[in-house]
């Protein structure tokens, strides 16, 4: 068991934390399931670092990261739907549930192929991770920061990421585009 791969199976541990946490019913559960979201988070930018930096590259990672990355963030903004009833809300966390689903069907099909480089990840999918983990947690915690509107600037964030994941989408289906066509529509 590496570092890399002990911090992804953290990450999968703390999503029936997260659900739990989310709905105590106490005045500290926003806090607490921000601090899980915000824990996550990080998680996922250390697995990946470490894996990398240390040579621990495995198909387990491989496989399972993706994986806790999506459940704990289709999570999340199920619960920010819940909590925010609206369009506002509902358009940009379909897109962005409706993309990775999209994507790792994509990513799947073409490791069948012996193609997944082709849809390796890409800088705008990292910027938009980024952007997206600091929009879910913004909007998780919702209270002011000093004066700091964290559900203003949540939402702002939430829409940068769904136009970076259409965007990256778009990236990633033109880079497969090729075999997609080889046997026509």
């Amino acid at each position: 068991m590496t570092t890399p791969n002990a911090l992804t199976l953290l990450r999968i541990v703390l999503i029936p934390l997260f659900i739990g946490a989310y709905y105590l019913p106490s005045a500290w559960a926003n806090e607490l399931t921000t601090l899980i979201f915000a824990l996550a988070a990080i998680t996922d930018w250390f697995d990946g670092y470490l894996a990398r930096r240390w040579n621990q590259l495995s198909a387990f990672g491989a496989f399972l990261d993706p994986v806790a990355d999506k459940l704990m963030v289709a999570v999340a903004l199920v619960f920010l739907v819940e909590a925010h009833p609206s369009a506002w809300m509902s358009i940009p966390s379909a897109i962005i549930i409706g993309r990775e689903i999209t994507i790792s069907a994509l990513r799947e099909w073409m490791a069948e192929l012996g193609q997944r480089a082709t849809v390796a990840v890409s800088h705008i999918g990292k910027v938009k991770t980024s952007a997206q983990m600091l929009a879910i947690t913004l909007l998780l915690y919702h209270e002011p920061i000093f004066t700091l509107p964290t559900d203003y600037i949540g939402f702002v964030l939430l829409y940068v990421a769904a136009v970076l994941t259409i965007w990256s989408m778009f990236v990633y289906l033109r880079a497969a585009l090729p075999l997609l066509l080889k046997d026509g529509l």
